[in-house]
């Protein structure tokens, strides 16, 4: 949310810098995330001054430029060369001098220099309309005021207005704080604990008078649950024309571009007081009757954006005696806005039910200003001043008669809320007891009233706009945001409470290998569980049983759907970080996926790993390594040997997403797969470079856990043994193959075997290939004596003789 500091102090007279400004209101919970300055006239005309123009000769060179003299105001006339039709003697004109900044009307900026223009020198420049951003003409020069004395500074002349502009990061809870009042409210409240008393600037409505009543339009409301308050009021003999520069520059220093008089009139207010209005054209109200109802289901309207909308039965509609208008508390209808031939306009006033506005925006994918503020909940009590203080100023800016009562239903008067205040639930929950005083000091301030006072706490009555504080808590956290977090001391004592949990929690579990992927390197990453729905084309045939979890009001089409899969959203990450020159990347994250599974909605916890780029990179003493496939095989048994998990049983997976890879199971249930994303599916992130990543099925995973005791043994204390095998084995034999035979033959005292060396090539027999293995032998009772180790080694050369027909080298 923007607010003009310009604006601010038009409700409280405060001469504070900017940046101490926003220090207070972040203190109070208005969080200021930025403060922009802005210029309602880009550059705001530094360095451009009035010129009187002395001479003013053709240029010999050249048929279209002129050659003249422009007293500056310095003494020492300028020669310029210009090419306007219009420049003549005599004339006061605007001179941008050397060194001065010009922007074009895309904000392009631009340097005013010493130069020469068909070999006469050129000391400045006299400017159009828009080259100073003043307006969109250049048909040629401006002709200022003949009475303006040369060398006064433009910026003196026009309305040129600077501005700071603070972004705050609202709250969904802070509805009181959405408009310009509401910031001035609580910076009064704040200003008050610093023993700094400001009241507040209220814009007076007691000159509001009914001119004639020429023009009555009826008001039905239907749906009273749906509009608990309505007002309305005709204005006519408006002239719909731009609105002034003032209020042109307070709507363009938040962000919103001036359309005319009556709108801008309508949004002035709704950031000033926080109350949507909405203008109808009287002429196209049929019947002279507002009716406030919700219509049959499939009912098409036309918004003002253009697009034909279908209804919901439930959508309030604020409608004539023939068509609907406006999609109530959104957005306004084609056919019934303010235009250049508007003469009168209903304006209108209201408070619509949060839930159902909430509803209509979402289901229509309609987020406005108004819905904004409808959906959080307005101040019921502020309507029918908003519309007074709207209709003035329409005429104001626009002219115009009021030319009916003031309309204003409201059959059920909301009451204040009531709340008991408890002394000791202040001390208790803020940790620190505030003096009485202060307190009731702070809830004044608030416009909080104290009915009661008791020994034990207050009786409060707490206003209409504060929607938020319903709570005796919701009343003490106002209490201390004013206050001040920063002045509640640190207690002598810490209270703690030490929870036990079972050292199988997931969240322990996550924290353990959280901490073995950081210390190799990798990053946590969080991404967005929403995702495209058309990556789930890329999970093949397996996953087609398994529809997906479709988002009712989505944000957008990309994010239309729950993810099935975490890969798509860490490859989404990897190709963000590669187009940004980051192409080494180890990530991880734990995360969920979802799908719909016999009308079931199915939630999976997953730990994901991706590896991607060079695991080495180059050095002067040694060339760039890429990450391979054995890489991520190793990261990913070191995680399930960190965490006790072994006797696997590994096989070649069958997912769509791996060109190649493997499965670990146990008991045939997947634990992880891994292996080489496929080219087609890195193709959709335009990424050229492999990727390697793995999926843990984190449920299974923490299920097996459950069951799984710890294992310990002590360190032997006895020497281990390696000896070496160079087999000649057929082409097909894999390691795998190898791998387990060893361990079948001899259990009791081989604790690692490896490959170490392949050979492929001259002086083997065709279809023969040469692995060197070695074998770490151990006995951790005893040590290994010479018979013992020759007796395992020719155990194995049998099994592997046997098994395999293979024979040693």
């Amino acid at each position: 949310m923007k607010i003009s500091y310009n604006w601010l102090k038009q409700f409280i007279q405060i001469d504070w810098e900017s940046q101490k400004t926003g220090e207070l209101l972040t203190d109070l919970g208005l969080e200021v995330e930025g403060i922009e300055q802005f210029e309602s006239v880009k550059g705001s005309l530094k360095g451009i001054v009035v010129g009187h123009v002395l001479t003013c000769v053709k240029h010999s060179n050249a048929d279209k430029l002129n050659i003249t003299t422009v007293d500056i105001g310095t003494g020492s006339p300028l020669q310029i060369v210009c090419g306007a039709k219009n420049v003549a003697v005599g004339q006061k004109v605007p001179v941008a001098t050397i060194g001065t900044t010009l922007y074009t009307p895309e904000g392009e900026a631009w340097t005013i220099k010493k130069g020469k223009i068909r070999g006469e020198e050129s000391h400045g420049m006299i400017c159009a309309e828009d080259e100073l951003g003043l307006g969109t003409s250049h048909d040629g020069i401006m002709v200022l005021n003949p009475d303006l004395i040369a060398g006064t500074p433009c910026s003196e002349i026009f309305d040129v207005e600077l501005d700071e502009v603070f972004e705050i990061g609202l709250t969904p809870n802070r509805a009181d704080a959405m408009s310009h009042f509401g910031v001035a409210r609580d910076l009064k409240a704040g200003l008050k604990q610093k023993k700094i008393s400001k009241e507040l600037i209220t814009p007076s409505t007691s000159h509001f008078n009914i001119n004639d009543r020429s023009l009555k339009i009826d008001v039905d409301v239907k749906k009273t649950a749906l509009a608990p308050r309505y007002c309305g009021v005709t204005i006519s003999n408006l002239i719909i024309q731009p609105s002034p520069t003032w209020l042109q520059n307070r709507l363009r220093a938040i962000g919103l571009t001036p359309k005319n008089n009556v709108v801008d009139a309508t949004n002035y207010v709704l950031h000033e007081l926080g109350q949507p209005l909405h203008a109808f054209d009287a002429a196209k109200i049929k019947g002279n009757k507002i009716i406030v109802q919700t219509l049959a289901k499939g009912t098409k309207f036309v918004t003002l954006d253009g697009i034909e909308r279908v209804l919901h039965e439930d959508d309030l509609m604020i409608c004539d005696t023939e068509k609907p208008l406006c999609i109530a508390g959104v957005f306004g209808g084609i056919g019934s806005g303010v235009t250049q031939e508007t003469t009168s306009i209903f304006l209108e006033s209201a408070y619509f039910n949060p839930v159902s506005i909430r509803k209509s925006a979402k289901r229509h994918a309609l987020n406005t200003d108004a819905s904004f503020r409808f959906e959080r909940g307005i101040d019921i009590e502020n309507v029918e001043y908003s519309l007074k203080r709207a209709a003035l100023l329409i005429k104001e800016i626009a002219g115009g008669d009021i030319t009916s009562d003031v309309i204003d239903l409201y059959p059920n008067k909301t009451a204040n809320f009531e709340v008991f205040l408890a002394f000791e639930k202040i001390n208790k929950l803020i940790g620190q007891e505030i003096p009485q005083d202060t307190i009731k000091s702070i809830l004044a301030s608030l416009d909080i009233k104290l009915k009661n006072v008791t020994e034990t706490g207050m009786g409060l009555e707490v206003p209409s706009y504060r929607v938020d504080v319903q709570r005796q808590v919701d009343v003490i956290e106002e209490i201390l945001r004013v206050y001040g977090y920063n002045n509640i001391t640190f207690n002598q004592k810490l209270n703690a409470s030490i929870a036990t949990t079972k050292a199988t929690e997931d969240h322990k579990i996550q924290s353990t290998i959280g901490n073995v992927l950081a210390a190799k390197g990798y990053n946590e990453i969080l991404t967005n569980s929403l995702t495209n729905p058309n990556y789930n084309k890329l999970l093949g045939e397996e996953e087609a049983n398994n529809k997906s979890i479709e988002i009712i009001n989505p944000l957008s089409g990309e994010l239309s759907v729950l993810r099935k899969s975490s890969l798509f959203s860490a490859l989404e990450c990897t190709s963000y970080n590669i187009n940004r020159k980051r192409a080494n990347l180890k990530l991880f994250e734990f995360g969920k996926t979802y799908h719909s599974e016999n009308n079931k909605r199915v939630e999976s916890k997953y730990l994901s790993i991706l590896l991607t780029g060079d695991s080495i990179q180059e050095s002067w003493t040694n060339k760039a390594v890429p990450a391979n496939f054995f890489e991520l095989k190793t990261i990913v048994e070191t995680i399930l040997r960190r965490l006790g998990i072994d006797n696997l049983k590994s096989e070649p997976t069958t997912s769509a997403l791996f060109a190649e890879g493997l499965n670990f199971t146990f008991k045939k249930n997947t634990l992880v797969s891994f292996g080489l994303i496929k080219k087609s599916i890195l193709k959709h992130f335009d990424m050229k470079q492999n990727v390697l990543y793995a999926d843990f099925h984190w449920d299974a995973i923490l299920d097996l856990l459950m069951t799984t005791p710890i294992k310990f043994k002590e360190i032997p204390k006895y020497p281990e043994v390696k000896r070496d095998f160079a087999l000649l084995l057929d082409q097909k034999t894999t390691y795998k193959e190898l791998y387990d035979i060893a361990y079948g033959a001899e259990r009791k005292f081989l604790i690692d075997f490896t490959l170490f060396d392949v050979y492929e090539g001259k002086n083997l027999p065709e279809g023969k290939k040469s692995y060197a293995v070695s074998f770490t032998l151990q006995d951790d009772k005893s040590t290994l004596t010479e018979k013992q180790i020759e007796k395992i080694m020719s155990k194995l050369q049998t099994a592997y003789e046997t098994n395999l027909g293979a024979s040693l080298r």
